[in-house]
């Protein structure tokens, strides 16, 4: 485990701005209205030679109840419990606050080491603010600008001997657990098995609004690491959570709320719906969270189509299914409207869930697992071949002008999803129909349901590197060459 800085402060002093510099891209969202984190993102942050884990965390307020502002300030103390140390983030123009004042006096009784920054120090107003700074009494401030980059040095020579001191703890203990290991070989062969780790699977989970994303997440973590509440649109950012599920490693992205386009009108809640839709690209499974009350609504299948035309293994998770009263009808009624509605995921897993009670977690976990192994299929040429001649042989492609077109080869070009290159004549008039008869036929005979399946038609002609070369025109001394031999013979 690397070591790791908390950032913490009050809202709109530049945190998610430097959590961008260090990590050196753009992954939290940036505005200029307050309170745009709510929840901890981490990133691997690079200082000149110095790496470590960096957490960007909600703006700190003076507010202990159960308020949205309160449960922010909770999930930011826990983010500094969890943490090596933590950066103090201030704002040199504004100078010290009440709440600067407060927090600094908590952070001191935390017991972890504390760097004190003075953030948009640039300028006069910023050096006024970088003295006034030593009367939180944590020590030398170190004057910053997260906008420009300047300060980084300074703040790598502040973090250099607590990183050192955390990797000196960590390999004291590494060696400890190595001797505790030997002794256990020692005594039994076999008994100590190195586990090679292998690359996470990437998950997103999205859906409308109080659909109960970070609720169904913070399920299968095990604890409270996503702000939830009864306010919808609380996530404004796609965070990816690392985790290890069932035996299974996994990084989990929660994203925003996706509503319909039309009601989307701040530019904040459009760069959070941006940052969903980058997380649904780079996902492999996309887990499509449903409100059981009112499953199906059109955004549902907005995003669901979404997810397909992006080519993602999709799962359709139906939450808060303890609430219903009549289950056996209603999920009769679930699949009827799945089917009807979804004809191009046709059999996709449907998964009823609850993630305040967690019940249905071991069933959503078995459906991602099989969606990934799915979308990863691929079938041999042979076989390919074969079951072509035989859907040709049941039902032979259509004769536009009396030719009938000739399905002569086939062949799996990729994975992630499947996708298949058919060699035939005159591809451009295959008609669609016949196209979705192969896909469907993909899907049954290779056991491949739900999943995108691409279908690539093309001609001999395609793969001649001559077809659309022009005729070279003859140079005018060849003329005269050919013009001279005319009279000459």
């Amino acid at each position: 485990m690397s070591f790791t800085l908390a950032i913490v402060g009050r809202p709109n002093v530049g945190k998610s701005t430097l959590f961008n510099r260090l990590v050196g891209k753009k992954l939290a969202l940036v505005d200029d209205q307050p309170g745009v984190t709510r929840d901890l993102r981490e990133g691997a942050a690079r200082l000149g030679a110095l790496r470590f884990t960096v957490l960007d965390t909600a703006g700190l307020e003076d507010a202990t109840d159960d308020s949205l502002q309160g449960r922010m300030r909770r999930l930011t103390e826990r983010a500094v419990a969890m943490a090596d140390a933590s950066l103090f983030l201030i704002d040199g123009r504004a100078g010290i606050t009440p709440n600067d004042t407060l927090f600094a006096e908590i952070l001191r009784r935390s017991g972890r080491p504390v760097i004190l920054g003075v953030n948009k120090a640039e300028g006069r107003q910023g050096e006024a603010g970088v003295l006034e700074a030593y009367a939180l009494g944590l020590g030398e401030p170190i004057a910053l600008s997260a906008e420009h980059g300047e300060g980084l040095g300074e703040l790598a020579m502040a973090l250099a001997p607590l990183i050192e001191a955390a990797e000196d703890k960590l390999a004291a203990v590494e060696e400890a657990e190595t001797d505790v290991d030997i002794d256990a070989d020692l005594d039994g062969e076999d008994e100590v098995r190195r586990i090679t780790p292998s690359r996470p699977l990437q998950i997103a989970v999205v859906g409308r609004p109080n659909a109960g994303k970070s609720t169904l997440i913070n399920r299968i973590l095990g604890e409270d690491r996503l702000l939830t509440g009864p306010e919808a649109g609380i996530t404004r950012d796609a965070i990816a959570v690392p985790v290890t599920w069932d035996g299974t490693p996994m990084r989990i992205f929660d994203t925003a709320g996706m509503r319909k386009k039309a009601k989307v009108q701040e530019k904040l809640e459009k760069l959070s719906v941006a940052d969903g839709l980058r997380a649904v690209k780079f996902a492999e499974v996309v887990v499509v969270l449903l409100d059981a009350a009112i499953p199906f609504e059109a955004q549902d299948l907005r995003i669901a189509d979404l997810a397909e035309r992006e080519g993602r293994a999709v799962v359709i998770a139906v939450n808060k299914w303890d609430l219903e009263d009549d289950k056996q009808d209603k999920l009769k009624a679930l699949k009827e409207m799945f089917d009807l509605h979804l004809p191009q995921l046709k059999g996709a897993p449907l998964v009823t869930v609850s993630a305040m009670t967690g019940r249905g977690l071991d069933r959503l976990h078995a459906a991602i697992l099989k969606a990934h192994e799915v979308w990863n299929r691929r079938v041999s040429t042979a076989r390919l071949n074969r079951w072509l001649a035989a859907m040709t042989e049941a039902h032979p492609p259509p004769a536009p002008g009396g030719r009938r077109i000739r399905l002569r080869y086939m062949t799996q070009a990729k994975t992630r999803p499947p996708g298949f290159v058919v060699m035939c004549s005159h591809p451009d008039k295959l008609p669609d129909s016949y196209s979705r008869y192969l896909v469907n036929g993909l899907r049954q005979d290779f056991d491949m349901p739900g999943t995108p399946i691409r279908l690539y038609l093309r001609s001999q002609a395609d793969q001649n590197p001559y077809k659309d070369r022009k005729k070279s025109i003859p140079s005018r001394l060849t003329k005269h060459v050919r013009a001279g031999a005319t009279k000459k013979g």
